[in-house]
């Protein structure tokens, strides 16, 4: 798996930093979104694994920190759910932009049910 950094805003305008997981030596079949659980990151070692575990298998994989979190722009204490979810529909949008639909949704604990 290879990584490029990026960031998106969301719909406050804010810059919401992630990392796009990307398959070694092949082109990826779909692309995923994983969203983190609550305070946590990106860099959360098991969202890493399970993205070596789906790029292996050519999947690409986006990952982002949630407004105010890790090095993501924002407050984090002016957030709520509503903005979580908004905070993955603008990686959606980044997605669906730049390469291609998001066929897979990840989510741990809050992210999960956002």
């Amino acid at each position: 798996m290879h990584s490029l950094k990026l960031f998106f805003d969301n719909g406050e305008g804010l810059k919401l930093a992630a990392y796009l997981d990307l398959p070694d030596k092949q082109q990826p079949h779909a692309y995923a979104l994983f969203a983190h659980g609550f305070t946590l990151s990106k860099h959360l070692k098991a969202i890493v694994h399970i993205n070596r575990a789906l790029t292996a298998r050519g999947i690409a994989v986006l990952r982002f920190d949630f407004t105010g979190l890790a090095e993501s722009e924002g407050d984090f204490s002016d957030t709520n759910f509503s903005s979580n979810i908004s905070d993955i529909l603008a990686a959606v949008v980044y997605l669906k932009t730049n390469h291609e639909m998001p066929k897979i949704l990840i989510g741990h604990s809050l992210g999960g049910a956002a």
